[in-house]
């Protein structure tokens, strides 16, 4: 278990810069926002590309710069072939952990549909998973080191939307801003896939307000900017979509 104040004490009295387990977002959202209100330390969060959701601090204290001190992420590639049994997100982290890695060991799984997956690993974990990583469901894989040139992800692009809608309902107001039914948002969010300022959301009629953050695994990020209520008394709502 992360605790950030042993973290922060140790980056103090050893004068160093301290890197930490990968930690969920909203783990990642709350320490940064401690070491905001510190006078004594800093810290950056990187998980191998901007839009990251999973990402290692590294703290140091306040004098000692962080420009070049990024925490050390290997980039490994999972590859088998999945045409005949397509592997999801849970798939591969359930086979990760059968391979006896912890959740701190690892960040983001990247799809990369019939072809496997990539992962972001610490740097020292990726001997063991190439060791005991053989197989993701019924498919038999391979783990092998890539540059991190061949990274899977686009750089984040940026999209405003505005749209109306008669509530501040989670499954109206998240349909219009992913681009999909009502009825399959609403899908999404029963099964749990979506995140409400990084906590997941079960209840379609969760009620959402200005700067709400609605993450999606896969499909990106959708920032509520605005709320107008028009003449008709329904809602126009600003968004910024992050992909």
């Amino acid at each position: 278990m992360f605790d950030l104040e042993t973290a922060l004490d140790t980056a103090i009295k050893t004068w160093s810069v301290v890197h930490t387990p990968f930690l969920p977002p909203d783990q990642v959202v709350q320490a940064l926002s401690t070491l905001e209100q510190r006078a004594d330390v800093h810290g950056l969060a990187w998980g191998g590309y901007p839009q990251a959701e999973r990402c290692r601090l590294a703290i140091a204290p306040l004098e000692l710069s962080l420009e070049e001190q990024r925490p050390p992420l290997a980039l490994v590639r999972i590859t088998g072939n999945f045409l005949f049994d397509p592997a999801t997100y849970s798939d591969f982290e359930r086979a990760i952990a059968d391979a006896g890695l912890d959740e701190g060991d690892y960040g983001d799984v990247i799809l990369l549909g019939e072809r496997g997956a990539q992962v972001v690993l610490i740097p020292e974990i990726v001997p063991p998973l190439q060791e005991h990583l053989k197989q993701v469901r019924t498919v038999p894989v391979t783990a092998d080191v890539c540059d991190w040139s061949e990274l899977a992800v686009a750089p984040p692009q940026r999209k405003s939307l505005s749209t109306v809608e008669a509530s501040l309902r989670l499954d109206a107001v998240a349909s219009a801003g992913f681009g999909v039914s009502r009825s399959k948002m609403s899908e999404w969010i029963n099964q749990g896939l979506v995140r409400v300022n990084w906590q997941i959301v079960q209840q379609p009629r969760h009620l959402l307000k200005v700067n709400d953050l609605i993450a999606i695994r896969g499909k990106g990020r959708l920032r509520i900017q605005d709320i107008q209520v028009t003449k008709k008394e329904r809602y126009r709502i600003q968004m910024e979509r992050i992909r």
